[in-house]
């Protein structure tokens, strides 16, 4: 059985939330606290957040992905911006995949 499917922010640390109102509360009075990293990078708009909600789809020991990187733009060459959407499990893993994802756009911007 998979553990949870909505979870909140302690600090950094995400949480299992199974009550409902408990997690739309949490949600609706800590808007600024799920914002990892937002940042203009040339043309594009790259925003890092905790969503909340498990977007792994998952079976049961697979860690829950909570946290989203997004670029927001024109498409770099040919790849789709869906190429461009990550997802991860902890605060940790969201910075440097946020840094990871500006680093390729910068490179994009020389070539």
């Amino acid at each position: 059985m998979k553990i949870s499917d909505k979870y909140i922010l302690e600090g950094h640390k995400a949480v299992a939330c199974e009550d409902l109102l408990v997690w739309a509360l949490w949600f609706e009075t800590h808007s600024a606290e799920r914002i990892i990293k937002q940042e203009t990078v040339g043309q594009w708009w790259v925003s890092t957040v905790f969503l909340g909600l498990d977007h792994s789809m998952s079976r049961d020991g697979v860690k829950p992905l909570i946290f989203e990187t997004m670029v927001f733009g024109v498409n770099i060459g040919r790849r789709p911006r869906s190429e461009l959407t990550r997802r991860c499990s902890t605060w940790e893993e969201a910075e440097a995949q946020h840094a990871k994802v500006v680093k390729l756009l910068k490179r994009a911007m020389v070539n």
